[in-house]
């Protein structure tokens, strides 16, 4: 074909075929089926060659129920001697209903305890409680260095 590789032509006349071009078309033109693209999809660019995904298949999401009723309860306590962290905590959920207690050991030795509650009527409500004595440790004394004495009158 007149010194031009025909590759080049032929490559050349699929791309006018899908532009729209021949028959008439312009741009927009959706090219008639005899000169539309293959039915077979090149791989993607990314692909190494001769390798084609396959589609994935649409899985729709499970179906959530936001309105299950709640229940639950639980149970939960750290006892730490190393570190002094004693805590423990319990809850329990029916409904709108929430009661439970907390309690841990606080730095000075008494023991704080929160049991509360929560409903939809009266709101969340907590009762705090102190236990045992206090216990505070003692006041620490820095031991001070004396001056160095005095011997006729110089200093050493």
């Amino acid at each position: 074909m007149f010194g031009i590789p025909q590759t080049l032509c032929v490559a050349t006349l699929l791309a006018v075929a899908q532009a729209g071009y021949l028959g008439g078309g312009y741009a927009g033109y959706s090219a008639p089926v005899a000169y539309a693209t293959p039915a077979y999809h090149a791989a993607p660019t990314y692909a190494a060659p001769g390798i084609i995904k396959a589609p994935v298949a649409y899985k729709a999401a499970p179906a959530v129920d936001y309105y299950a009723y709640p229940k639950y309860s639980f149970n939960y306590g750290v006892n730490d001697p190393h570190t002094g962290d004693i805590k423990n905590q319990w809850e329990e959920r029916d409904g709108d209903v929430v009661k439970g207690e907390y309690s841990l050991v606080e730095p000075d030795g008494t023991v704080r305890t929160v049991s509360y509650t929560a409903d939809a009527h009266n709101g969340f409500n907590a009762v705090v409680h102190r236990s045992g004595p206090a216990v505070h440790p003692g006041a620490v004394v820095k031991a001070v260095a004396a001056p160095a004495p005095v011997y006729g009158g110089y200093y050493h």
